[in-house]
């Protein structure tokens, strides 16, 4: 049956091709579509690792640039002053604060055979789980009875362990920040392992994570982000306040206040954006399909009068005809999806796109882009192929 309703189409290749070519572009922009928003899903149901609500960020802006380098003094007042504050519960210093696109990234390696591992960091302060509400799982965190010791402290995420120890313990075990036989390399001793940490929220692919204990007595370089876990409820006026605080501690320097569910949502809105954009481009293009689809099918079966005559004269019914025109539009449709997964089944072979583009992810992707492909097919079949069936054979075999 399938070949023979391919005849009709092969027939017709030359009209046929440039519709199966918006057909096969609509495919594949479809399928980028479901794929990126089905990567966002898959990320978005992962745990980021870390608390937003009630944790505001300061950025400190400091003229020309200056270190804060060993000056323990000015640490001490800006924590002193703003735990001064009655809304105020915990302050944290660290590099930079969540949901920002900051990353810091390093190899460390293992002292004795050189094998290295490549992450991500941030250095933090002692309070910056308590602030931010993390969970360890092995060990402990890094704290103040770390200070003076040998071995930097450290604690590192659960992917990052697996890499560096597989199948091992990795509390307790030293790494370096330099190959051996560096001169300027740093021992650091893991103090403890959490889960997971994705600094830059939901739709953060997870990665190796690695925290540095930052000291304003040991510390060689100063940071520059305040996190203060504030009281639930407090509300967005305190920014005065706190602003004012700050300036009592140093008035040359700018603050940049701002929750971090407020940098949560531009981060999010800003890295949807892209996704919404493919949409539209999407949305537009299948519109367009849709369009050249009925019009094609429209001057078909126009074209194609006779030939249906001829087949109500010998006894074809008017389901017959309906269904003719239909299944001949999926056949068309699923020569063009073809050649697209052909294509795209490529991507999770190689794995170019590693976990961005999985097995699962793929195979939904390309199921969904073809359920809309076909969709789109039946729709703008239906009037036509109506049309069509409607016809008489005597008023059909008269057509000139």
């Amino acid at each position: 049956m399938f070949l023979h309703l391919l005849k009709p189409i092969w027939k017709r290749k030359s009209r046929n091709l440039m519709l199966s070519l918006e057909i096969l572009l609509a495919f594949l922009v479809v399928f980028a579509v479901v794929a990126i928003a089905g990567r966002y899903y898959q990320l978005a149901q992962l745990p980021i690792g870390f608390h937003y609500e009630s944790v505001w960020s300061v950025g400190l802006q400091i003229p020309d640039d200056k270190s804060m380098k060993s000056d323990t003094a000015i640490y001490d007042k800006l924590e002193r002053s703003l735990e001064a504050l009655a809304e105020v519960e915990q302050v944290a210093f660290a590099s930079f604060p969540p949901y920002q696109r900051s990353t810091w990234n390093s190899e460390f390696y293992l002292p004795d055979s050189g094998v290295s591992t490549e992450s991500d960091m941030m250095e933090v302060s002692d309070d910056f789980f308590a602030v931010t509400g993390m969970s360890i799982e092995q060990g402990r965190w890094f704290s103040a009875a770390d200070e003076g010791a040998a071995e930097l402290p450290v604690v590192i995420n659960r992917t990052m362990a697996e890499a560096m120890f597989p199948g091992g313990h990795a509390v307790g075990k030293v790494i370096s920040d330099n190959e051996p036989g560096s001169k300027n390399r740093k021992l650091l001793k893991i103090t403890g392992v959490f889960n997971t940490f994705r600094n830059q929220g939901e739709f953060m692919t997870p990665t190796h994570f690695v925290f540095v204990r930052f000291s304003p007595q040991s510390s060689e370089q100063g940071v520059k982000t305040l996190l203060l876990k504030l009281k639930p409820g407090t509300p967005r006026l305190f920014e005065a306040k706190l602003s004012q605080q700050l300036k009592r501690v140093r008035n040359d320097w700018g603050y940049q206040v701002s929750p971090l569910s407020d940098l949560r949502r531009n981060l999010l809105r800003e890295l949807a954006t892209p996704l919404v954009v493919l949409a539209v481009i999407a949305a537009f293009l299948l519109t367009m399909v849709a369009f050249g689809l009925f019009g094609v099918l429209w001057q078909n079966t126009t074209q194609r009068i006779p030939e249906i005559g001829l087949r109500r004269a010998i006894g074809a019914n008017t389901g017959n005809i309906y269904r003719q025109i239909i299944t001949e539009q999926l056949l068309l449709s699923t020569l063009a999806m073809l050649v697209g997964l052909a294509l795209l089944v490529q991507l999770p072979i190689t794995g170019a796109f590693g976990e961005h583009l999985n097995w699962p992810l793929f195979l939904v992707a390309a199921a969904v882009s073809m359920a809309v492909l076909y969709l789109l097919s039946t729709l703008c079949a239906l009037y036509p192929a109506w049309r069509a069936s409607r016809l008489s054979p005597t008023e059909a075999l008269h057509y000139e």
